[in-house]
Parts: structure tokens; sequence; C-alpha cells
């Protein structure tokens, strides 16, 4: 019986409308279609392997696989496997809460596998060039915000702590990764060139001295570029942003003490702190903290709390309990829209970073007030 070879062509970059015209294709390929149900059905296999390093922080061998059906399927199947494997991986071995935006990380990665190594020559310095853009712009850059994300919903603990420790591991990871995929490649690819699965030709997969030259730029290159991003992203950010509901409301009350310590005239009962920012820089010792100072309007405050505590006695499981922790847990832009809360002042509060314990306000240092006063002529 004659073998039918699905025959496709030699791109050398991924930027025409040929090379997207036939990647779509492949999603009427049956046998790129098969061979991408094997590479799915070893991925989701290979995702409880893991060497663990640090909280969600492991060392994985998936990204083998991931980039081998992408170099034989393109990346129209490539964005569909990894969104698949995303979802059925979790479902085979749950780890954690299931969080959707994960599943971008999946088909990112895919992406670019694809990008680099589909219908076109595959050389060292190709499968260098895509596992640092998976580690880099990847596993670095994209996780970052959606991590922080899924800590602040379903975990009480920041994020932050864990970043370095991931970005590490990017870095260190990526001469060892990309070795381990030029021995894969050099074993597979030319069995998968005989059968039609990736281009004929003679495939140069042994490492030089200029590709170890590559790996070092690189590495120093991403190093660079992280520490750079780090600094910057650490002396420009909100640590604010971050916190999670308990810490909110830890760290509101105890500036709302600190405030009202310092403004006799104001009532820790009848005022609400909220922290609107917390910054610091890279070395300094100390974090500053903008808040805003509210007055709790007491009319308003207690038809809302009986308003809930009616509505929970009756049963109705979509209400929260409106009481003094509602309020001193709020958000920036929550206390904003609350009308229960009347802005009247500002405040700026420094304190030692490094004295922090458990999420606690570090010792202080100094408070600045600035009261906005009504027209009544009180607070």
């Amino acid at each position: 019986m004659q073998r039918t070879v699905y025959h496709r062509k030699y791109f050398r970059t991924p930027f025409s409308a040929d090379y997207w015209r036939q990647a779509f294709s492949e999603l009427k390929n049956t046998r790129a279609l098969v061979f991408a149900a094997l590479i799915l059905a070893l991925r989701i296999a290979m995702k409880p392997l893991k060497i663990p390093i640090a909280a969600d922080v492991n060392i994985t061998f998936g990204f083998v696989v991931n980039a081998l059906g992408a170099a034989v399927y393109g990346p129209v199947v490539a964005l569909l496997s990894g969104a698949l494997s995303d979802t059925l991986g979790y479902l085979v071995a749950p780890s954690g809460v299931y969080y959707f935006p994960f599943i971008i990380l999946e088909m990112a990665g895919s992406l670019v596998f694809a990008l680099f190594l589909y219908s076109t020559d595959i050389t060292p310095v190709r499968l260098i060039l895509s596992k640092f853009c998976v580690n880099m712009f990847v596993n670095i850059l994209l996780n970052e915000p959606i991590m922080v994300r899924y800590y602040q919903l379903f975990l009480t603990s920041a994020y932050q702590p864990f970043v370095m420790v991931r970005i590490v591991k990017n870095i260190m990871m990526l001469p060892i990764e990309s070795v381990i995929l030029m021995v894969v490649f050099r074993s597979v690819i030319p069995a998968l060139s005989r059968v039609g699965y990736t281009l004929p030709g003679k495939m140069v997969l042994d490492y030089t001295r200029k590709h170890i030259i590559l790996l070092v730029v690189l590495f120093l290159a991403g190093s660079a570029a992280v520490a750079g991003y780090v600094i910057n992203d650490y002396n420009t950010k909100s640590f604010s942003a971050s916190y999670t509901a308990a810490e909110r409301l830890q760290k509101n009350t105890e500036m709302n003490a600190w405030v009202t310590e310092t403004r006799p005239e104001l009532k820790a009962e009848e005022t609400v702190t909220v922290i609107e920012s917390a910054r610091s820089k890279v070395g300094a010792k100390e974090m500053t903290y903008e808040l805003a100072i509210y007055r709790i309007d007491t009319e308003k405050y207690r038809a809302k709390h009986d308003e809930a505590e009616a509505a929970i006695a009756a049963g109705n499981k979509d209400v929260k309990p409106y009481t003094a922790d509602t309020l001193n847990g709020y958000s920036k832009s929550k206390a904003a829209k609350d009308d229960t809360l009347v802005r009247i002042g500002t405040a700026t509060a420094v304190t030692d970073k490094h004295t922090m314990d458990g999420g606690r306000i570090g010792d202080r240092i100094s408070m600045d007030i600035t009261m906005a006063w009504g027209e009544e002529g009180n607070p």
C-alpha cells in the first residue's frame, strides 16, 4: 500500500501568509492531529513528574515533548494542544485551585516553540532561542501577574516572596534545558523526518563553541534584564496591591490606630484609615504609606448593617456581613465607592520595613496628617 506523505513548505521565518495558511491546514491533517493527541497524552502524563524547589516553583520536563510536538504540527494546533493540556492536566492531577488564566501560559509556551521550530531548519540556535523566550517571556514576565492574582484570590499569603526563586530557577535552568532539548531532538528528529512528520534534510544538532557563547550571552543578558526589571518593579510598584483580605484588614486597622493616636480629636471607632499605596526602594530601610482617612456616616452604616443582618437571617447566602471589619478591610477603590465613608483627610506614614513581622506594619518612624475639614468645621 502506498503511503501518503503530507508535504510541507520550508520557511525561514513565520512572518508570511503562506506560513499561517499551512499552519491552519494542519487542522485537516490527520497524521498531525494523531501526533498532537500523542503529545498531549505525554504532556499530561508528565505533569505530576516534577522536582519541587520552592512553593509553586518546580523543575519539570514537559517542555521537551511540548517543543517536539510544536515542531511537528505548528502554532495553530500548538495553541489548541496547550489549552487542552492545561485543562485535562488539572483534571488528571489536580494541584491547588483551578484558575483559568493558567491556560494562557500553556498556550504561550507551545506557540513560542512552534514559531521557532515548525517547518524550518531545527538548529541549536533555534532550540536555545526558543527556550530562552519561553523562560523569559512566558515563565517569568507573563507568569508573574497571573500568579500574583491567583494568590490574591485563593491564598492567604502574598506571591512576592516566591518571585525571585522562580526567576533564578528559569535563568539557571536555561543552559541545562537547552542541552536536554538538543539531545532529544538529535535522537528523535531524524526518525520523524524519515516518516514525513518534519521537513527532510540534514539537521546539524551538535553544539559548537559559538553555541556555548550564545548560551552564556543569553544567560548574562537574561540575568541583567531580569535584575533591572525586578529593581524597577520594586521601586515603582505599590505593595498594597498584593495584600490579601486579611493583611489589608490588619494593616488598615494598625494605621487607623496610629492616626487616631496622632490626632486625639478623631475616635478610632468612628474613623477608617485605608492604605492607598505602600512603596519603598531597593536597599531603603523605610516603607512609605499613603493613607486616606474617612469618617463613618453612622446612620448609613447602621442602615446597611441592619439590612445585611436581615438578609442573612432570611437565608440569603449571597449577602455578606456589613460590619466595622468590612469598612476597615477596604482597598482604595472600595472605600471610594462606599458612601458610608466620608473622606476627611490624608496622611503619609513612614515605617521601618525591616521590622515587619507576620504581615504587620514595621516600627513607626513618622506620620504627617493633612485634614480636609468639612463645611461644619469638623471632620
